[in-house]
């Protein structure tokens, strides 16, 4: 997925500070996604979509704070459903910096692979309580000469899983340049535009709900062609019981129950 590195970007420069004070806890997610590609004027589409369940486990060893992550999720694509996990471990440090000690998360699901924090420091939260307007702030882009733009502000709190929490949002947007990291044949010319919302628990601190999507147009070019490309990649997480995926029913034919989700927030 083409936005990794750029989203863990936006997390160590918009949302700093995230070591955290918090004992033993674990959070339940449900979440969903997808990968939209469009190539040529209309010639190859594609869409991958994402459903499934996380948890988050977090915990203290001595000095230092253990986020650990397991996925059970369906992953479709082109009408084909199969069955998938994945698995995130980070420990931060009590100076707020994080070391990713094991990385199995390819389709980008879990909580700790996303532009916003999975929890933020006591002061970061107050800040952002108090944030009034928009923050500006610039960061470099993952491809060569090029860098994003946007902003922060607070937005209207609303409860999410029965909790008062504090909302912040993120608008960033710039030109790209480069060429593609697991295509190094193809290059990439264009405009990449991230936007996202977050909520966060007033008392824990801990991330309770977030939409992310990244959208990048261009052109994608090798020696003897170029062709317009666009791509979407949509992410969503919300704190609550969720009902397990892939759950075979009692004669066994692999029908489930659906996901239950929480109800909709007004992010955008």
């Amino acid at each position: 997925m083409l936005v990794a590195p750029l989203t863990v970007t936006v997390l160590s420069l918009a949302l700093a500070g995230t070591s955290v004070t918090a004992a033993s806890a674990d959070q339940a997610y449900t979440v969903t996604g997808s990968d939209d590609f469009s190539i040529g004027p209309g010639d190859i589409t594609s869409e991958v979509a994402y459903r499934g369940v996380e948890t988050l486990h977090v915990s203290k060893r001595g000095r230092v704070t253990r986020y650990s992550v397991h996925v059970v999720y369906t992953r479709s694509d082109a009408g084909a459903q199969s069955e998938a996990t994945a698995d995130y471990v980070a420990d931060v440090s009590a100076s707020g910096e994080m070391l990713d000690s094991a990385d199995k998360d390819p389709d980008y699901l879990t909580v700790l692979n996303q532009p916003f924090a999975a929890q933020l420091d006591p002061q970061t939260l107050a800040d952002l309580h108090r944030l009034d307007g928009q923050l500006p702030f610039d960061f470099p882009s993952p491809f060569t000469g090029s860098s994003l733009h946007g902003y922060l502000e607070h937005v209207a709190s609303a409860p999410v899983d029965k909790r008062r929490s504090t909302g912040v949002r993120f608008e960033a947007a710039g030109t790209m340049h480069g060429r593609l990291p697991d295509r190094r044949s193809l290059t990439l010319e264009g405009t990449i535009a991230m936007r996202g919302t977050a909520f966060y628990d007033t008392k824990t601190a801990l991330l309770l709900a977030l939409d992310t999507t990244v959208t990048i147009a261009g052109n994608v070019s090798n020696r003897t062609s170029k062709d317009p490309v666009r791509i979407v990649y949509s992410r969503s997480l919300r704190a609550g019981v969720a009902s397990p995926v892939g759950r075979r029913d009692r004669d066994g034919k692999g029908s489930r129950d659906p996901i239950v989700e929480a109800p909709r927030l007004p992010l955008f």
